[in-house]
């Protein structure tokens, strides 16, 4: 089983646009996105509806009205400011359980928090492993954890060869969690100044994790100029250029109507998008031939 998660430094690169295309081309694969902040891979795809699976993580303080005096302390020596009116606010609370030790008639208890739902949706292209986090909550990479989990035992369970994961921007908890243990990562990036110090920040978290980079360059025509330093600075590297986007606003037609644009169009932006896609995919399959060979 193979592995592959499209990162890039920043959000609106057009990962979850790439992971579509991914989507109708590779064969026997489960699709996962690992973006629980902000999760839209099934808008695009449009999944069945699914049950969802509750996502526990962290703890709230509950102050019980039956055994509070009233004396305020809680709400004094709260840093968060999480507590008014005797009562706490679930989305200002850190859980860091300060109040109920220093509460004098053990009137607050810790409890368990339901942070989000992560669900399996049935979609065309096959299986979609995703996730919701709850407003305010945290501890995203637990939940990264538990979807990536979930998409290898859906794979392994269904005899599925490839899982095509849409990664999380920047390079923060979700990303490391997202990335950790994957066959190869495609880093999309943008011929900006910005877009190629994201891209260098994405690569050093590959490398220190002993994932095999892919570049692929978006919008490669707005800027020739920074589009050549990308190239160069992969060429130095030794880090492929597995495609190369030009700015298309079939793009955005395609996204409007929820269907991936290599499916939506036959233009040349989608022939470079499928070309790119399968670039990526023939990469990960003679990486698997030379792990077996050399076995």
């Amino acid at each position: 089983m193979k592995e592959l998660v499209i990162l890039s430094g920043k959000g609106g690169t057009g990962k979850t646009s790439l992971a579509g295309c991914f989507a109708a081309i590779a064969k026997d694969k489960v699709l996962c996105d690992t973006d629980v902040d902000a999760a839209d891979l099934y808008l695009l795809l449009d999944p069945d509806p699914a049950v969802p699976v509750e996502f526990w993580s962290g703890q709230r303080a509950w102050i019980n009205p039956e055994k509070c005096t009233r004396c305020g302390l809680c709400a004094e020596l709260c840093r968060f400011g999480a507590i008014r009116d005797f009562a706490v606010d679930g989305t200002a609370c850190e859980g860091c359980a300060f109040c109920s030790r220093v509460c004098p008639d053990g009137a607050i208890a810790m409890k368990e928090n339901l942070a989000g739902h992560w669900f399996v949706s049935e979609t065309k292209y096959g299986p979609l492993v995703h996730a919701r986090l709850g407003i305010a909550e945290e501890n995203s990479g637990k939940l990264v954890t538990a979807v990536r989990r979930e998409a290898k035992r859906l794979a392994e369970e269904r005899g599925l060869r490839l899982i095509v994961t849409d990664g999380p921007p920047g390079i923060g908890c979700p990303v490391i969690s997202s990335l950790s243990g994957a066959s190869a990562a495609l880093i999309v990036t943008e011929p900006t100044l910005s877009g190629i110090h994201d891209m260098e920040r994405v690569l050093g978290v590959c490398a220190h994790f002993g994932v095999s980079p892919l570049v692929c360059i978006n919008k490669f025509d707005i800027n020739p100029a920074n589009t050549a330093e990308i190239e160069s600075q992969c060429r130095k590297k030794g880090i492929p250029v597995a495609g190369k986007i030009p700015y298309d606003n079939v793009v955005t037609e395609a996204l409007i109507r929820g269907v991936p644009v290599v499916e939506y169009s036959e233009n040349e932006t989608s022939r470079r998008i499928a070309a790119m896609c399968r670039t990526v995919l023939e990469k990960l399959e003679s990486q698997g031939k030379d792990e077996e060979g050399s076995r």
